[in-house]
């Protein structure tokens, strides 16, 4: 079955705009017209992904987010009326996974969605015993970095054994570092390894994913999952916890 688009905007015009696009690339769409619209819509319907404005009457895109992202993790890619690089950059600490300025390509909207299902096309449903997806994840060829584990196969980060929920994006960066852990990448570089050439990201934003990162796993005691060197990027940490400092 083709995936599912939540489009999120009080202009019908741009929702028509994006549904037309999303249809023609073979995508089912469902719409919403407001915040309160879209929260009902992605609890009915469970979409794959939602497209959601960030400037709407009532309930912004922002408040929608924060609900969201209290409940679950589906995709969030935001459009953004106003050029204001502050407005996005709360959307990506909030959880959102990419974003997109109006006037936008409806191609590059698209394309920029179908980039973020991919990273989350492989998360497998959660089933079966404990027992059975420990077995599953030593199989899978788990990394590892100090109290850090990643299954790649079913998207799961844990900190000492404890889960951290974390979206596509952050997921990405963190799999990226842990796959090299003693290189140092450039933002320019990450961009390009977890967008592809091309994309209107920033400096700016790759520091919010990090840092929404730090945060997650510093709740847990983990301030050392990821180190800056300042003037050159980031890479992976010792991730020693507590015994980091003692």
């Amino acid at each position: 079955m083709p995936a599912t688009i939540l489009i999120v905007d009080d202009d019908p015009h741009i929702r028509q705009l994006l549904v037309f696009a999303f249809t023609k690339a073979g995508f089912a769409t469902i719409e919403a017209g407001d915040g309160e619209e879209a929260l009902e819509k992605v609890e009915g319907h469970g979409p794959d992904l939602v497209i959601l404005d960030i400037n709407m009457p009532r309930m912004d895109g922002l408040e929608v987010c924060r609900r969201l992202r209290a409940g679950g993790d589906v995709p969030i890619f935001f459009l953004s009326s106003r050029d204001d690089e502050s407005d996005r950059v709360l959307g990506i600490e909030l959880g959102g996974d990419d974003y997109v300025v109006k006037p936008f390509s409806p191609r590059e909207v698209v394309a920029r969605a179908m980039a973020i299902l991919r990273r989350t096309a492989a998360r497998p449903a959660q089933a079966g015993s404990e027992t059975e997806k420990s077995a599953a994840a030593q199989s899978a060829g788990v990394l590892r970095q100090g109290l850090l584990s990643l299954d790649p196969e079913s998207w799961t980060a844990r900190w000492q054994g404890q889960e951290v929920s974390l979206t596509a994006t952050e997921f990405t960066i963190l799999r990226t570092l842990l796959e090299a852990p003693a290189r140092i990448f450039s933002r320019d570089q990450m961009i390009d390894r977890f967008r592809g050439p091309g994309f209107a990201m920033t400096d700016r934003t790759v520091d919010s994913h990090v840092r929404n990162l730090r945060r997650k796993f510093a709740d847990l005691g983990g301030s050392d999952v990821i180190e800056t060197r300042a003037g050159i990027g980031y890479r992976m940490g010792a991730c020693a916890g507590a015994a980091a400092s003692s």
